[in-house]
């Protein structure tokens, strides 16, 4: 792609480019911020219609029944490819009368279609799309938007550890210690699941999605983590373990370094204040209480 960069700089070369992969993905950025991008989008069911309007008076002396059309659009699901081929083996499957007529019927396309088209791919941006509204949905707490998004992915070939992944990360980030039983099933759902595989992994997933949906939520764990590791990582907040939290357990460690004194025993001094955290960080709150139930 590289090499294409001068000629369309100069407009020698004037580059038009068609991909069903992500672009931004696909193609280098120093080409890409040197062309229009335009995003093709599903057709919509009246403009399906339409086309299959114009492919049938194309045909000529073809009868499609209205309902058959309705069947077409249904089955393209916002592909008009998938229609034209669909009406194209249905017309050379189509009985011929003595003036060369042809008669469309919805009953034909049924046999012919083997299930709908779906909107759907397990490595392009339908797959972190559906991901996307999956997760987004159980969050939300619409356990009804969550099980449909489920049974997309389920029905577009997903794999399934790939869900159960995403249960999990779920019921750890949005739900938390809210209701700590949503991690326990999630895990659980994801061994069943994968035990035992497609069709019946959709019911335990299911039964976690349910549940993840409905539950309390509590994004503490995320939030406070984060906190800590921005601290560290971007802050310069990086300290020393204190002294008194040092390991002390081999020989000369305290005697000699100093490491463990003044440390007291929490089960031994439960109500004895003591110092956990680097001075410097003394007061820092990273934890926030959780919601109220």
């Amino acid at each position: 792609q590289d090499a294409l960069l001068p000629h369309v700089e100069q407009g020698t070369l004037y580059l038009i480019g068609a991909t069903t992969e992500n672009p931004s993905f696909q193609v280098v950025p120093a080409l890409l911020s040197r062309m229009l991008l335009v995003r093709l989008t599903y057709l919509s069911r009246p403009d399906v219609l339409a086309l299959i309007g114009r492919a049938v008076a194309t045909l000529g002396n073809t009868q499609l029944d209205e309902d058959a059309a309705g069947f077409l659009a249904d089955y393209a699901n916002g592909d008009g490819r998938s229609a034209l081929m669909l009406l194209d083996i249905a017309w050379q499957s189509a009985p011929v009368d003595a003036q060369a007529n042809r008669h469309i019927t919805v009953g034909l396309l049924e046999q012919l279609a083997q299930q709908n088209r779906l909107n759907y791919d397990r490595q392009g941006d339908e797959h972190y799309d559906h991901a996307s509204a999956f997760q987004k949905s159980l969050r939300g707490g619409d356990a009804d938007a969550a099980i449909y998004w489920l049974a997309k992915m389920i029905v577009g070939g997903e794999d399934p550890r790939f869900i159960a992944r995403r249960l999990i990360v779920t019921a750890a980030e949005d739900v938390g210690n809210a209701a700590p039983f949503a991690l326990t099933l999630a895990l659980n759902a994801a061994e069943a699941a994968e035990r035992l595989g497609w069709p019946e992994a959709r019911i335990p997933l299911a039964q976690a999605v349910i549940y993840i949906a409905k539950a309390r939520k509590s994004n503490q764990a995320i939030v406070a983590i984060d906190r800590a590791m921005a601290d560290i990582s971007r802050h310069g907040k990086s300290f020393p373990v204190p002294m008194h939290l040092r390991d002390s357990h081999y020989k000369d460690a305290k005697e000699q370094y100093g490491h463990g004194v003044g440390y007291l025993y929490s089960h031994e001094h439960p109500d004895t204040p003591q110092a956990f955290l680097p001075d410097e960080l003394a007061g820092t709150v990273y934890v926030d209480p959780l919601p109220e139930a």
